[in-house]
């Protein structure tokens, strides 16, 4: 963001998947200079928090995700609805979802320990999408 005169120019670059999104936006400063800022950032963030689910669900099937997560039963590991319901609103989910699905992890199955299966995936768009579907989902 740089100021010229009475105008503030808000430059931006953000990525999503291999595509890149440009904008630049001038306004007035004050009042309605930002109001008009935060509509302008408001129309560019669905596409940037798009969740790709047929991705999110390839992902997790190459993974083997599936074999222990379901998306509404629990099996050995809690179904992600109830994942999406713990981590619901916290500022820190995605965070620990992508330490949990990237550094193999103890986890308790049938009271013994295992180690949780590694995300098949080193490319952080794919593994943030299935994270987002993730938390995306509806309560149960």
């Amino acid at each position: 963001m740089r100021q010229k005169g009475s105008w503030t120019m808000i430059d931006g670059i953000f990525f999503e998947g291999n595509t890149v999104f440009r904008f630049r936006y001038s306004l007035r400063r004050g009042f309605l200079g930002f109001a008009a800022a935060l509509v302008c950032l408001a129309t560019t963030l669905p596409a940037w928090s798009a969740v790709d689910e047929d991705a999110a669900r390839a992902l997790a099937k190459k993974s083997d995700c599936f074999k222990c997560h379901t998306v509404d039963q629990k099996k050995d590991g809690p179904a992600y609805r109830e994942v999406a319901k713990k981590y619901r609103g916290k500022a820190d989910a995605e965070s620990k979802l992508y330490t949990h699905v990237t550094t193999s992890p103890k986890v308790k199955i049938d009271g013994e320990e295992e180690n949780h299966q590694m995300i098949k995936t080193k490319v952080d768009a794919e593994i943030y999408n299935l994270i987002r579907f993730i938390l995306a989902l509806p309560n149960p």
